[in-house]
């Protein structure tokens, strides 16, 4: 599975996101922003990823999936600490 086809089926699925994808072959990481996770917990927000790629799971093309969720003023925050 390449990592860019993980991207477009996740940002595809979830509104206005914008999906950071790193790893190879089955075992990825991404980073997801969107304002579709406002008002959401955490858990709600890696359902919501998961969705999008749920069937890359089911298939075994994709194995292990290490997520991380922002809101788009999350986001701004921590760039803006990661700056200082």
């Amino acid at each position: 599975m390449l990592v860019d086809d993980i991207k477009v089926l996740i940002e595809a699925h979830i509104p206005a996101a914008q999906a950071f994808v790193e790893g190879e072959g089955c075992n990825v990481r991404v980073t997801v922003v969107s304002p579709a996770f406002e008002g959401k917990s955490l858990l709600q927000q890696q359902r919501t990823v998961n969705e999008s790629v749920a069937h890359l799971i089911a298939s075994g093309a994709l194995h292990a999936l290490s997520i991380k969720s922002y809101t788009p003023a999350q986001w701004a925050s921590l760039s803006a600490a990661q700056q200082r």
